[in-house]
C-alpha cells in the first residue's frame, strides 16, 4: 500500500537524517565548484583556439578536487567524461612545454655554436610544437551522419507512429537567471500551458473535445493489453512519472534542503514543471474523472520540493505526491517503497542485488511518462527512455546493484549494443503500462554541466526557450523526433551528436530482434519471453522541412504533427488547411461537399442556416488522410426538405475549422 503515515515517516526520517546531515554542506560546496567549472566550458565559443585547453585544464581542476579526497567517485558519469578529457589536456600542456623546452634549448646551443647539438633540439623541438599546436585536445568525436526516412520497427498507438509536437513561446515569460524563478507563475504562465496540453491530446487522438480525446486513448490502451472497448474505470490507479533529477534524493546531486524540503540549490535546473504537471492533473481530474485519491506523481529517486509541490497541492490536496524519503514530519510526502515485483536486466549481469519495481507503479493500472527535454553528457539525449533511471528508486549507480550507466553512449560508443533503456520501456510495470508519453519542453538545458535553461537560435525558437510539448503513444517515435531536434542545437559540448546515442532507438523499435542479438526480457529470470518492437525508429528527411515518412507518404513510420502558438488562431505550422469546397453551387437539389484532411482525424460537419441555426449534421466519424467527399440533399435532421436560400456547411476537426457559403435555388 501507498504510505504517507507520520509515524512511518518518523521512523523512516530517523534513519536518513545522520546520511544527510553529514553530506549536505560537501555537496553543497563541491556543487559550487562543478557550476563554476561548467561556467567556464559552456561561456567560451567552440571557435576559439583555446577553448579546448580550457576545457581540458578544467576537467583536470575538477577531476583533481573531486576524486583525489575519495577515489570512488572516479565512477562517477561526469568524472568518466573529466578523465579522457583531463588525460588529453595534460599529454598536450606536456608536449607544448616539451617543445618550448627543446626550442629554447635548441636556441641556446646555436649561441654555443654547438650545431649538431642544436639543429636536433631545434628539428625535434619545432615538430612536437606544430603537432601539438595542430593536435590540440580533441573534445568531440562525432557520430556518422544517419539515413534518413528509413523506418524500422513497427509504430504504436491509437494513430501508429504519430507525434505531437506544440510550440507556443506565451507559455513562457522570464528574462533568465537573476528575474525570478522559471516556475514562477508569473514567468511560466499556467493558461497556456493548459491549452498546449488540450491540443496535444485532441492532435493525437485525433477528436474534437479532450473527453473524447483521452477515452479514444484510454479504450486503445486497454483494447491492444487485452481489456476489451472500455474506457477509464473509476477507482483505476494512475501513476505519473516525472523527471526531478535536479532534487536527487543524494545531496551530491540534488538541491532540496531535507529539512526544510526547500530547492536551495539548482533552484532553475531544469526538472519537469509544476505548470505542465497541473495541466495534466487537471485533465485526469476534471476531464476523464479519476479521484484525486487515485493519482500518484513525482519521482522515486527524487525529493518533491516545497516551491513544486505548493503550486500542485493548492489545486490537488488529495494527490499522492511521490517522495524518496517520504518527507518529514513538517513536509509530509508519500514515501516510495520496494513492491515484491522483480526487474530483470537482459545483460544477465553477475553479482549483483535484485531490483524492484516501486509498489506505486505496481498498484497502477496506467503510467503516464512525463519526462524532460534536454541534453545527456552520458547518454546524449534524456527523454522517457532516461526518465525511468529513476523510476526503481536507487541511484542508476547505486553500489552493488547492476549500474545502468555501463549501457550508455558514453561507456559503449558504439552501435549494437545492450541498452538498459530498452528493459526500462518494455517491463510490464513500466513502460508496459503506459498510456502516453509526454516531454515537458518548456525549458531545454544541459545536464549536468548547466544548471539553468538555455534560449535556442533556430526556427521556431529564435534565440528563446524552448517553449515545447510533446507527445505520443509511441515511445521510439517520440524518441526519435527529440533526438533529431537535439541535432540543432540546444548543446555546446555536443553531447546528442556522439557515437552511439541513437543506438537504444535500434534496439527498442527492434527489441524482437535487435542489433545486438540481446534476448530483451525484463520480466523474468531468463529468456523466456521476447519483448516484441516497441516503436517505430526514423530521422526526419533534412532540418528544414522536418518530415518523416508518414509525413511524406513514403512509409510506415513516423508522423509529426508540428502545432504553432495555441493562443493564436488555432493552426498547423504545416500551413495545411481542409481546401474544402462544394460543387454545384448554387445547386439544386443535392451539392457534394470537398475536404481534405492531413491526418486521421475525427470530422464533424454540419449545416447551418444564415440564423445561426444548426440545419442538420450529415457527417461525425474518424477519417483517414486524404481527399473526402460527403453529400448533402437538402434535407434538415428530421429528413425534411429546407427552404431555398444561403446555407453554410462547417467542418470541425481537432483545431481545423472552416465554413464555406453554399446556395440552394429551387
Amino acid at each position: 500500500m501507498l504510505t504517507s503515515n507520520p509515524g512511518i515517516l518518523d521512523t523512516r526520517w530517523g534513519l536518513k537524517m545522520a546520511h544527510l546531515t553529514h553530506s549536505h554542506e560537501r555537496a553543497n560546496q563541491s556543487s559550487r565548484i562543478q557550476n563554476i567549472l561548467a561556467k567556464i566550458i559552456l561561456g567560451h565559443k567552440r571557435d576559439s583556439i583555446w577553448f579546448l585547453p580550457l576545457v581540458g585544464l578544467a576537467a583536470l581542476v575538477w577531476f583533481i578536487l573531486r576524486v583525489v579526497p575519495k577515489p570512488s567517485r572516479a565512477a562517477y558519469p561526469c568524472q568518466r567524461i573529466a578523465l579522457p578529457l583531463a588525460g588529453g589536456f595534460f599529454v598536450w600542456a606536456a608536449g607544448l612545454i616539451g617543445s618550448t623546452y627543446l626550442f629554447r634549448k635548441g636556441q641556446t646551443l646555436l649561441r654555443q655554436k654547438k650545431m649538431i647539438k642544436a639543429s636536433f633540439c631545434l628539428v625535434v623541438g619545432t615538430s612536437l610544437g606544430f603537432g601539438i599546436l595542430m593536435g590540440k585536445p580533441d573534445g568531440k568525436i562525432l557520430a556518422e551522419p544517419q539515413i534518413n526516412n528509413d523506418p524500422v520497427g513497427v509504430a504504436r498507438g491509437l494513430n501508429p507512429g504519430r507525434v505531437v509536437w506544440v510550440h507556443d513561446p506565451e507559455a513562457t515569460d522570464w528574462q533568465g537567471v537573476g528575474y525570478g524563478h522559471w516556475w514562477e507563475p508569473e514567468h511560466t504562465i499556467q493558461g497556456v500551458v493548459d491549452e498546449m496540453m488540450s491540443h496535444t491530446l485532441r492532435w493525437l487522438s485525433g477528436r474534437l473535445n479532450d473527453y473524447t480525446a483521452w477515452d479514444a486513448l484510454f479504450r486503445f490502451f486497454n483494447q491492444s493489453h487485452g481489456g476489451g472497448d472500455v474506457g477509464y474505470t473509476p477507482g483505476e490507479k494512475i501513476v505519473i512519472k516525472v523527471n526531478f533529477v535536479g532534487c536527487h534524493y543524494e545531496p551530491s546531486h540534488g538541491g532540496v534542503d531535507p529539512e526544510t524540503y526547500d530547492l536551495v540549490e539548482f533552484v532553475d535546473y531544469m526538472n519537469t514543471s509544476p505548470q505542465v504537471i497541473v495541466a495534466l492533473l487537471r485533465q485526469l481530474v476534471d476531464v476523464v474523472g479519476v479521484e484525486q485519491e487515485d493519482i500518484s506523481v513525482g519521482d522515486p529517486m527524487a525529493l518533491f520540493p516545497n516551491q513544486y509541490y505548493d503550486i500542485c497541492h493548492a489545486e490537488f490536496p488529495n494527490v499522492h505526491y511521490l517522495d524518496h524519503w517520504g518527507g518529514n514530519p513538517e513536509h509530509p510526502r508519500t514515501g516510495v517503497e520496494y513492491s515484491n515485483i522483480p526487474f530483470y536486466w537482459s545483460c544477465h549481469p553477475s553479482g549483483t542485488s535484485q531490483d524492484y519495481v516501486p509498489v506505486s507503479f505496481a498498484e497502477a493500472k496506467y503510467l503516464i511518462n512525463l519526462a524532460n527535454f534536454k541534453s545527456h553528457s552520458s547518454a546524449g539525449v534524456t527523454f522517457c527512455a532516461k526518465n525511468h533511471y529513476g523510476s526503481l528508486i536507487r541511484h542508476p549507480v547505486a553500489a552493488g546493484y547492476y549500474s545502468m550507466h555501463l549501457s550508455l553512449a558514453n561507456n559503449v560508443p558504439t552501435d549494437g549494443n545492450y541498452r538498459a533503456t530498452v528493459d526500462l520501456l518494455g517491463h510490464a510495470h513500466t513502460g508496459g503500462k503506459t498510456l502516453l508519453y509526454l516531454i515537458d519542453g518548456l525549458y531545454s538545458g544541459v545536464h549536468p554541466y548547466e544548471q539553468s535553461p538555455r534560449h535556442w537560435e533556430c526556427e521556431p525558437f529564435n534565440d528563446d526557450w524552448t517553449s515545447s510539448l510533446f507527445a505520443s503513444q509511441d515511445p521510439v517515435a517520440l524518441e526519435s523526433v527529440g533526438f533529431d531536434l537535439m541535432q540543432l542545437e540546444g548543446d555546446p559540448l555536443q553531447f546528442p551528436q556522439r557515437p552511439g546515442v541513437d543506438d537504444y532507438l535500434h534496439e527498442a523499435a527492434l527489441a524482437d530482434n535487435p542489433p545486438s542479438g540481446t534476448y530483451y526480457d525484463p520480466d523474468h529470470d531468463g529468456d523466456i519471453s521476447r519483448l516484441p518492437s516497441l516503436g517505430v525508429h526514423e530521422h526526419w528527411n533534412n532540418p528544414t522541412d522536418r518530415q518523416y515518412s508518414r509525413n511524406l507518404g513514403t512509409g510506415d513510420g513516423i508522423e509529426l504533427i508540428r502545432l504553432g502558438p495555441v493562443t493564436a488562431v488555432p493552426q498547423a505550422e504545416s500551413t495545411l488547411d481542409l481546401a474544402s469546397f462544394c460543387y454545384p453551387n448554387p445547386f439544386n437539389p443535392m451539392t457534394n461537399i470537398h475536404f481534405e484532411l492531413p491526418s486521421r482525424l475525427e470530422v464533424e460537419l454540419s449545416i447551418y442556416n444564415v440564423q445561426g441555426e444548426r440545419v442538420a449534421t450529415i457527417l461525425n466519424a474518424v477519417l483517414p488522410a486524404g481527399s473526402h467527399e460527403t453529400i448533402w440533399e437538402g434535407r434538415d435532421s428530421r429528413g425534411h426538405h429546407v427552404a431555398s436560400g444561403t446555407y453554410f456547411y462547417h467542418i470541425a476537426a481537432a483545431d481545423y475549422v472552416e465554413t464555406g457559403r453554399m446556395v440552394l435555388a429551387k
